[in-house]
């Protein structure tokens, strides 16, 4: 008993002892929260890529329920929501300096790089450089009405970061916790840095010539010292999100009524599937009922024409001649991780490089690894053997031929991020045209052409309206409409 008060004792002496202003301070309004807290929140942002409209604008998939704008290519605009993220990421940042752990700091770097490269894609110019002066507390006008970096300048200082980020991340900076990606592993970050600055580099294919960028020798550099620029060695090092059989912790799409029942596979995606015998067909979609042929028989798949009105198609569903996307993405609670970017990828990029002459490597292994990766991450619980995936690789159609050598890289790499990676296979097509998008039938908007771009958000119209219609003028002749030709495809 006399413990007990003797510790009640202290505890009011403690109490009384502390300054007024301590007490003004709300303890359900945290001002600081460490870096590692933050880094989980950032990467289920950042490392979710799992996206059906993409999707349907890539022509994997085709919707049901009503006419898409995504399908028919008859978008308008899109938002800022990203910078939403870079806020957080720079709050991570600014939590690793107060705790003195810059590897934080530099995975935040790389992070807003990400974030940045989606923007530039999808707009053109955007707001980079005043922006992040504004996230780090600048209230100036300048800075909370940011003017708009050149596309050009973005990729440079993009590359520029990625280089510093690469360099900086160091076990000496102290441990990285809260890492729901690679559990704290420095390497595994440097590996999946490197491979971005790669899928970076590889968007500048038109602008080798450019003598600021120097796009061919910083691919080079990365490729020829993999003891400063480690890459990804297999699947094992995809920068990928795991999902998991619990609350909170489910595939996106898990239980998801649309997923289970609007989805379909595109005609032209079945069509190249089955043009090489591919396996992947049986785990990306269901057999048609019409065909009353069970999963497994390539004749029992069917696409949907992607740009066909959506009476025609609903009337093909109706008559059961149409494969679902399949039940996995709706039914299963795990299904596979969201991946960011991934080791499939970069072998496709390596061997591309290699066929533009890039780098000296090997074009047929950097390809046929990526056809293996892809082919083996796909592989829902073992439907295809590896036997299976030795047998596709030996297809005169899959063997790369000199003449040829692009289109086939750059259609596998197409075929490999189905259901992931968000936007990048539809930027991968814009750049190189390959596949082609289909866009004969009457449901097409835009006059028949695939959009070049996102127009800018009204609320950019509203707010910052000198600055939005400064870059509009700068960069588009025609204002700002879909079909306006950026810098980095000009």
């Amino acid at each position: 008993m006399k413990q007990t008060l003797y510790i009640l004792l202290l505890a009011t002496l403690a109490f009384s002892c502390k300054k007024f202003s301590y007490y003004q301070i709300n303890p359900n309004v945290p001002t600081q929260a460490d870096p590692s807290l933050e880094l989980t929140n950032v990467e289920q942002s950042a490392f979710s890529t799992i996206s059906p409209s993409a999707a349907l604008a890539s022509r994997y998939l085709v919707y049901s329920e009503s006419a898409d704008p995504d399908q028919y290519y008859g978008w308008q605009r899109s938002d800022f929501s990203p910078y939403a993220s870079i806020q957080q990421v720079v709050k991570m940042q600014q939590e690793a300096i107060r705790v003195n752990n810059l590897n934080y700091y530099y995975i935040g770097k790389f992070l807003t790089d990400y974030y940045i490269v989606g923007l530039t894609l999808t707009y053109g110019d955007v707001p980079f450089s005043k922006a992040m002066q504004a996230m780090n507390g600048d209230v100036s006008a300048s800075a909370t009405a940011p003017a708009y970096d050149k596309q050009h300048d973005i990729y440079l200082q993009v590359l520029n970061d990625l280089d510093i980020a690469n360099d900086s991340l160091s076990a000496t900076n102290g441990t990285i916790q809260g890492d729901v990606v690679y559990g704290g592993d420095i390497t595994q970050w440097k590996k999946a840095i490197n491979a971005f600055a790669l899928r970076v580099l590889i968007s500048l294919s038109g602008k080798t010539g450019d003598a600021t960028l120097q796009v061919t020798q910083r691919f080079s550099n990365i490729v020829s010292n993999p003891a400063q620029y480690p890459l990804f060695i297999s699947n094992d090092d995809n920068a990928a999100l795991p999902y998991y059989n619990l609350s909170g912790n489910y595939y996106p799409y898990y239980n998801n009524n649309g997923m289970k029942t609007d989805y379909y596979l595109d005609s032209s995606f079945v069509h190249l599937l089955k043009g090489f015998s591919d396996p992947r067909l049986f785990v990306f979609g269901n057999p048609t009922t019409a065909s009353g042929l069970p999963a497994g028989e390539f004749d029992a798949y069917a696409g949907l024409q992607g740009s066909a009105s959506l009476s025609i198609n609903v009337a093909a569903i109706a008559g059961g001649k149409a494969s679902a996307i399949n039940n996995r993405y709706a039914y299963d609670p795990i299904n596979e991780p969201s991946v960011m970017i991934g080791y499939a990828e970069q072998e496709f990029t390596l061997a591309e490089a290699a066929a533009r002459g890039w780098i000296t490597g090997d074009v047929n292994t950097y390809y046929t690894n990526g056809v293996q990766a892809a082919l083996k991450f796909s592989s829902y619980k073992g439907t295809y053997s590896d036997a299976d995936i030795t047998t596709y690789l030996q297809q005169p159609a899959i063997q790369l031929t000199a003449a040829n050598q692009l289109s086939q890289i750059l259609t596998q790499k197409y075929l490999s991020m189905f259901m992931n990676t968000g936007w990048e296979p539809f930027y991968n097509q814009r750049r190189t045209g390959i596949p082609v998008f289909e866009t004969s039938g009457t449901g097409i908007l835009n006059n028949g052409m695939i959009p070049k771009r996102w127009m800018y958000p009204t609320s950019e119209y509203q707010t910052n309206a000198a600055n939005v219609n400064a870059a509009v003028s700068a960069q588009y002749p025609q204002g700002d409409d879909i079909n306006g030709v950026m810098w980095l495809l000009q």
